[in-house]
């Protein structure tokens, strides 16, 4: 069943395409630089980017899954730094329009506001009267310096001593930064530390965490009946997020064949590389992996986007694999650059070579604690062996 708004997807994903040079120009100056250029950002406000996850009644377009995955994987092989943050952007958005209608007008009034996010509970809030006081410290903060507001995650610290985990919306204007987002990869992210000391959160701005991740519950009114908000929260960041690899390994092959033609093997009789069997091995692999990557983003995304309008609940089994289908994008895509690496030479470690830039990015996501292609491959493993998951994010 397809249920993408034709002409809005042909139209969002060719702005981002258009995005696409630029970006490239900018990526060697981002990664020096630890953070998005403003030429970049401003680009992508005006193409209308940072509103696909924004409701229709503030001027957004309330995209789908497929929309969105197809567009944030043309930003990712401009830079998978810029398209990283812009998947958190896009979670950060989707967050804000869970709280109560009143807060999301206070918000969403700025059309092109622009909101970063994190589900981990680094912080410590303390109920007082009409909110609480949060005290935290967030490390891998990404989109946090191009963002007005952030959605921060925090363990209400109740009276009986349990602990029990939210989400918060605070301005960017009230938190500290830490500076030390010195890295191997995904430098341009900017994914610096934010630090909020004794700041008093109104309790309209809080959310409790589990009935967001588990059981899709909100206090929006207005967003009741909108599809794009009627889907578990894992699924929705697992789809999300692994457009981004998806997009840089598509990078690394478009950036592998325009230095084919020019390339010999060094220490042998091949004067073209592109005559070598081997050569035609080694793309061919890193083709059929790629492809892979695609179906499994793809597939993603489309379960997504029908299982919101058709309204029908989501099994155990299907959570898991969302998160698995993440972990095998990230893995296929890891394999195939490492595939195009090996088959560039040693020329290509020279930091004009986009190529050597991209491996690391590629190594750095896979780390991530929720993309983690281990991970996600051992908690589906325990779904299909019976067992109960062993994690909250699913």
């Amino acid at each position: 069943m397809t249920i993408t708004d034709t002409t809005q997807h042909t139209e969002l994903v060719g702005r981002a395409t258009e995005l696409v040079p630029l970006i490239r120009e900018h990526a060697a100056w981002q990664e020096e630089n630890r953070g998005m250029h403003d030429e970049v950002l401003k680009a992508m406000i005006d193409a209308g980017l940072m509103r696909m996850r924004i409701p229709h009644r503030y001027g957004g377009y309330e995209a789908d899954m497929r929309t969105v995955c197809s567009v944030l994987s043309e930003l990712s092989r401009g830079d998978g730094s810029v398209g990283w943050i812009a998947a958190t952007l896009a979670i950060g958005a989707w967050l804000t329009g869970l709280f109560p209608d009143e807060v999301q007008d206070e918000i969403f009034a700025e059309p092109d506001v622009r909101l970063g996010g994190s589900i981990t509970p680094n912080g410590i809030a303390v109920p007082t009267d009409g909110g609480v006081i949060l005290n935290g410290k967030w490390p891998f903060s990404t989109g946090v310096l191009q963002s007005q507001w952030f959605v921060h995650a925090a363990l209400v610290a109740e009276k009986d001593g349990s602990r029990t985990p939210v989400i918060l919306l605070v301005p960017f204007s009230d938190m500290e930064i830490i500076d030390d987002w010195y890295t191997a990869g995904l430098r341009g992210t900017g994914s610096v530390t934010s630090v909020t000391k004794d700041l008093f959160v109104p309790a309209a701005r809080v959310l409790p965490m589990t009935p967001v991740i588990k059981y899709s519950q909100h206090r929006s009114v207005r967003n009741a009946d909108s599809p794009m908000w009627k889907c578990p929260f894992s699924p929705l960041a697992s789809a999300t997020t692994s457009a981004v690899p998806l997009g840089m390994v598509q990078a690394a092959q478009e950036f592998f064949f325009e230095r084919l033609p020019s390339r010999k093997i060094t220490y042998t009789d091949y004067k073209r590389q592109i005559d070598a069997p081997l050569t035609h091995l080694q793309v061919a692999e890193a083709a059929v992996k790629i492809d892979e990557a695609e179906f499994h983003v793809r597939r993603a995304a489309e379960r997504l986007d029908f299982k919101s309008v058709s309204g029908e609940p989501w099994t155990l089994r299907e959570r898991g694999l969302a998160r698995v289908e993440m972990g095998a994008t990230c893995l296929r895509a890891k394999e195939a650059v490492d595939i195009l690496k090996t088959a560039s030479g040693g020329s290509s470690v020279y930091s004009d070579v986009p190529i050597q830039r991209i491996e690391r990015d590629i190594q750095t996501i896979a780390l991530h604690g929720v993309l983690h292609p281990n991970t996600n491959l051992e908690l589906y493993g325990r779904i299909l062996c019976g067992l109960e998951p062993n994690t909250h994010l699913i």
